[in-house]
């Protein structure tokens, strides 16, 4: 998933701060900008942790557009950081599906050019997770 992360410009004095829109509370800084994206995904991946050890629903990342347009970000420079969160939904379980062969043939020629999903499960959950958290609409 593609997080947004707003920066704000350090200078000789402070550093670079971070805030994930997303998630709540989230907020890093590093002493340049290459150290505050890195501290930033840290951040990111820390709040998750907390958040699967309270069982609590992982947020859905928005578009970068949707937090430019708020006036409390004027200022800040965008970027994405992509965590994979499947690691945060909890233990894998194995179970036995049924799909058309040729659907089956299209997701795993779809997973073999596409390496981000790592595998037919991994495309399926990626999948699942975009029309529970409503993307799929």
């Amino acid at each position: 998933m593609l997080f947004p992360i707003a920066i704000l410009p350090g200078d000789d004095q402070y550093a670079w701060g971070v805030e994930v829109p997303d998630i709540p509370g989230c907020f890093s800084a590093g002493e340049d900008l290459d150290n505050a994206i890195a501290m930033a995904r840290e951040a990111i991946e820390g709040h998750l942790e907390l958040l699967a050890q309270d069982q609590q629903e992982i947020p859905k990342a928005s578009k970068v557009a949707v937090h430019a347009a708020n006036p409390a970000y004027a200022g800040c420079t965008w970027a994405l950081i992509d965590i994979d969160i499947t690691r945060y939904l909890g233990k894998a379980e194995k179970l036995n599906i049924t799909l058309p062969a040729y659907l089956l043939t299209r997701i795993d020629s779809y997973v073999q050019n596409h390496p981000e999903h790592k595998s037919r499960s991994g495309f399926l959950a990626e999948a699942a997770l975009k029309i529970l958290q409503g993307e799929g609409k």
